[in-house]
C-alpha cells in the first residue's frame, strides 16, 4: 500500500528568502521573475503578513473539492497524497476553480490553448523517493515532509510542547483534513487563512450537483462546443505561422 505523503510548514521557522518559490519556478519551468503570487506561473508563494512570512500552496485535500467539481477526471486524488492534474482530460470548464475553498486552481488565460494550472505537490519527485522541490529548498526546515500520520504527529508534539504556538494545526481538519499541514504562533485568522467548514467539500459539491442533472448535461455540451472551438483556433494559428515561416502569405 503506497504511503500518503505530506507537508507541515512551521511559520515560526520561516525567514522569508523564498528559496521554496525559487525552486518550485526551476523544477517547473517558470520564469524566475515571474509575479510573486499564485499564478499560471508560481505554484507556492511566500507572503509577508506583518512579521511573519506565510506560504501559500495548494492543501491537497484528503476529499478535494476541485476533483469532485471536475467532469471529466482531470484532477484526482492519488493514493500517495498529491491532487494531480492531467490536461489531456481538461475541457476548460473551471469547474475547479470555483470549488476549491482555498482558491488555488488558475487558468492560463493569455494562452490560445488555456490549461488549468497547480501545484501537485511534486508527485513525480515523490514517486522517486525525492521530497517536493520546495521542501529541499529550504534552508532552515520551515517546511519538512514525510509520511502523512508521522508529519501530523510531529505538528501535534511541536505545538504540546512549546507554549508558543496557536494550538490548533491548520490542515488537520479544515475541509475533512489535508496534505500539507501549517503550525504558527499567530492565530491563523490574522495570517489570511480562510475559515472553511470542516466537513469535506465533496459533500456540498454532490448536492448541488445533484440539483441540476440537465442544466450540467447541457452545460458539459456546451463547454465541450467551446473547448473544440479553442483547439480549432490553435489549430489554425499554428498553420497559419508555418505558412508564414515558408513564405506563404
Amino acid at each position: 500500500m503506497a504511503t500518503t505523503r505530506a507537508i507541515l510548514v512551521d511559520i515560526t521557522k520561516c525567514i522569508g528568502c523564498r528559496s521554496c518559490e525559487q525552486a518550485c519556478k526551476q523544477i517547473h519551468g517558470f520564469p524566475m521573475d515571474s509575479e510573486t503570487k499564485l499564478s499560471p506561473t508560481a505554484f507556492t508563494v511566500v507572503e509577508e503578513r506583518g512579521d511573519r512570512f506565510v506560504r501559500r500552496m495548494c492543501m491537497h485535500c484528503q476529499d478535494p473539492a476541485c476533483a469532485s467539481a471536475c467532469l471529466v477526471g482531470a484532477l484526482k486524488k492519488t493514493a500517495a497524497g498529491p491532487v494531480t492534474y492531467d490536461a489531456a482530460k481538461c475541457i476548460g470548464c473551471r469547474y475547479c476553480l470555483v470549488a476549491c475553498p482555498f482558491s488555488v486552481p488558475r487558468y492560463q488565460w493569455s494562452k490560445l490553448v488555456p490549461y488549468v494550472t497547480k501545484c501537485d505537490l511534486c508527485a513525480g519527485r515523490q514517486a522517486k523517493g525525492q521530497p517536493p522541490a520546495c521542501v529541499e529548498a529550504c534552508p532552515v526546515q520551515a517546511s519538512i515532509a514525510g509520511d502523512r500520520d508521522e508529519i501530523l504527529e510531529e505538528a501535534q508534539r511541536r505545538i504540546l510542547n512549546d507554549s508558543k504556538y496557536v494550538k490548533h494545526i491548520y490542515g488537520s481538519d479544515e475541509v475533512g483534513g489535508t496534505s500539507v499541514f501549517f503550525i504558527s504562533d499567530v492565530p491563523f485568522e490574522k495570517l489570511g487563512f480562510v475559515a472553511v467548514p470542516k466537513q469535506p467539500m465533496p459533500i456540498l459539491t454532490a448536492n448541488a450537483l445533484g440539483d441540476g442533472p440537465t442544466v450540467i448535461l447541457v452545460g458539459g455540451a456546451l463547454l465541450s462546443g467551446l473547448y473544440w472551438i479553442t483547439e480549432r483556433r490553435a489549430q489554425v494559428a499554428v498553420a497559419e505561422a508555418r505558412d508564414k515561416a515558408n513564405g506563404r502569405s
